[in-house]
């Protein structure tokens, strides 16, 4: 009996995540939404900090929750992404990439770390960061391989090079630029998939 009720309750989670196809092209709208939280929060919160700059500073300068008045901006706008997209990955995206999905899940949650582990919590906090874009880029290479994607291997690509660049010193920059670039790449190859199932659906 006891055997039974847990296997009702696992068939119940996974009925949960089931989407209707009627539904499928507003929960693909979580794919296109997410990204745009974490931009909104990144850029709101640079209006607000004067004292940040491209040619110095990480990203991350904007999350540290003692010396960042903008902290709450941009650690919320982190948090509430990665939900968002981890959403998207387990509702839609499972459907059309099964492996791509799985790797934006891990990504998402690894942006929801960074953003509760901020820069307070120094070396912790420099680990899920690392994390978040070996993430980022393996969902990029995934994708190049699951779907035979140009524009996912270009994204692994450019966010790959852009590292490599800045710790060459060929440009002038403060870490937030790669950063930035890489989470750019990605979350374009993230929200081309999601207008391609919003638009497949009508």
């Amino acid at each position: 009996m006891v055997a039974e009720k847990n296997k009702y309750k696992m068939l119940k989670v996974k009925i949960s995540f089931d989407v209707n196809p009627t539904k499928e092209k507003n929960y693909a709208l979580l794919g296109i939404i997410g990204p745009f939280i974490t931009y909104f929060s990144i850029w709101v919160s640079i209006a607000y900090a004067p004292w940040f700059s491209w040619q110095r500073n990480a990203l991350s300068d904007l999350g540290h929750s003692v010396t960042s008045g903008v902290a709450p901006i941009f650690n919320l706008g982190l948090f509430f992404s990665g939900f968002i997209v981890l959403m998207y990955a387990v509702t839609v995206l499972k459907t059309h990439a099964k492996y791509t999905s799985f790797c934006i899940i891990v990504s998402a949650i690894m942006l929801q770390l960074v953003a509760t582990f901020d820069e307070v919590y120094g070396v912790l906090h420099g680990l899920v960061a690392v994390l978040f874009f070996l993430s980022i880029w393996s969902t990029s290479v995934v994708n190049a391989l699951e779907k035979k994607s140009l524009l996912a291997l270009t994204a692994f690509l450019v966010g790959l090079i852009s590292f490599v660049l800045f710790e060459m010193n060929v440009y002038g920059a403060g870490i937030a630029v790669p950063e930035i670039i890489s989470f750019g790449a990605v979350a374009t190859v993230i929200q081309i998939s999601a207008i391609k199932i919003y638009l497949e659906k009508h």
